[in-house]
């Protein structure tokens, strides 16, 4: 019912506490279709899964992420423009009078709804995969937007609207829309106790092929997707030692795993994403024969360009082979992993790479790991050296590494360690002697190099 003062409100409250019944109190402009929802949770007892809290969460961090990428701000409705979920927008100044209006009601008010109406937008968005432009009505308090529909086939599942603020869109805005229509339709295809179901069984299922432990035939049949077209796993990572200080791990977590799926979704409709420990990883199936490299390595730019810009978030990239079907998988996968491991050892590497651009690094890393676990291949006179080192306080190991890295430049080697060049010679005519290692010879040099690589043991 509806209350015309306080009186009224205390009246009825006594009157509920007496009767022993539930008073619930909103405010005038609550949507009954958003309060019957969230009752009917209520209701379904305290066994039911939160089903409600489930999808608005999903469909407030798209809408977040759609905000960053596009500059705008974002709403999410059902076809009946019911608003599902919108974007937080920092400056109330930016927020236009439809957009202010939906949010309160949780709906679009009807004299704006019939103009869309009658411009057929909606019927674009109901029949049509591509972006809209409305332009600015100032007459109206509205300001210029774009939506996209939310399909599932040809089945109108919603819509996706971005309101331009006090800045124009960024450029690849409706790139940006396109890609979280599709992730959208993932969340609103079904029921939400399906889709959550169905969520999870099909990361079960995309993990599993990932490390190996699943064979792809049960992804496949549960997606749809063909066995024998090629496939690719791309890989991302924070890069190490930067971005993102201070803010809530989590919360950084969730924003890239999201700006991912977006940027990923409009390049590629059947993406697949999977977070592992501290990477994500990307599966794009049923690839196009013959797609250039160039490609894929376009797409993982614009990944991490996009985290860099909006997020504040340096990533690395790595761009696994690209494989004959899903079978194949988790070698991609474990190539993605082997060059993302040599990107995080330091040096001049790429923001984005594949393997041909860290080859030399690859080989280095796994030939260290190789010596790392077999002890018996290790030089032991150089075992030594590092031990005397460690015994006596000396630089001696240091020093020679220094000297073969600069190919026995013996001033460059002694400028980098900072030390006078015939320093360095003593050095590494001490450790000779201490050793009886030959530096002459080119086997004992290559060993010398990579053995001297290795951490030091404790």
């Amino acid at each position: 019912m509806k209350l015309d003062g306080p009186g009224q409100a205390d009246a009825l409250r006594e009157a509920a506490t007496e009767a022993g019944v539930a008073l619930l109190s909103v405010r005038r402009e609550t949507r009954w279709e958003h309060l019957d929802s969230l009752a009917r949770a209520i209701l379904a007892g305290p066994d039911a899964p939160d089903t409600t809290e489930l999808m608005a969460g999903d469909l407030f961090s798209l809408a977040q992420t759609v905000a960053v990428l596009t500059g705008g701000i974002v709403s999410i409705e059902d076809t009946s423009s019911r608003v599902l979920a919108y974007s937080r927008s920092a400056d109330s100044d930016e927020v236009d009078d439809l957009r202010r209006l939906s949010i309160l009601g949780w709906q679009g008010p009807e004299p704006y709804l019939s103009k869309l109406r009658e411009w057929g937008v909606f019927q674009h968005l109901r029949t049509s995969d591509s972006v809209i432009e409305i332009d600015a009505h100032p007459e109206l308090g509205i300001r210029r937007r774009l939506a996209i529909g939310i399909r599932a086939g040809a089945q109108p599942l919603g819509t996706i609207w971005v309101q331009e603020g006090s800045q124009p869109l960024a450029p690849l805005a409706e790139q940006a829309l396109v890609g979280a229509a599709r992730v959208a339709a993932a969340k609103l295809v079904r029921r939400r106790r399906e889709l959550s179901a169905d969520v999870r069984l099909t990361q079960t299922l995309l993990t599993g092929l990932l490390e190996g432990s699943t064979g792809p035939q049960s992804l496949a049949t549960h997606l749809g997707l063909d066995l024998h077209r090629p496939a690719t796993v791309l890989a991302y990572t924070a890069a190490t030692g930067a971005g993102a200080e201070g803010r809530d791990v989590e919360l950084t977590r969730a924003e890239v795993t999201g700006l991912i799926s977006v940027h990923t979704a409009a390049r590629h409709r059947s993406a697949l994403l999977a977070p592992i420990d501290s990477r994500v990883y990307v599966l794009l199936p049923e690839l196009p024969p013959g797609l250039p490299p160039a490609t894929l390595r376009s797409w993982a730019h614009e990944v991490v360009e996009a985290a860099r810009d909006h997020l504040g978030v340096p990533l690395r990239a790595a761009i696994g082979s690209t494989v004959d079907g899903l079978a194949d998988v988790p070698g991609s996968r474990a190539q993605a992993d082997r060059i993302l491991d040599a990107m995080g050892r330091g040096g001049v590497v790429p923001d984005v790479a594949a393997l041909i651009d860290v080859q030399a690094d690859v080989l280095v890393s796994e030939v260290l790991a190789l010596l790392q676990e077999r002890r018996e291949l290790r030089d032991p006179r150089l075992s030594a050296l590092a031990e005397y080192d460690r015994r006596h306080g000396t630089r001696l190991a240091e020093s020679v590494l220094a000297w073969l890295d600069a190919l026995g430049e013996v001033r460059v080697a002694a400028d980098a360690l900072h030390i006078h060049p015939n320093t360095l010679r003593y050095r590494v005519r001490r450790a000779e002697q201490l050793t009886g290692i030959d530096l002459a010879q080119p086997q004992q040099r290559l060993l010398t190099m990579l053995q001297l690589r290795l951490p030091p043991e404790h």
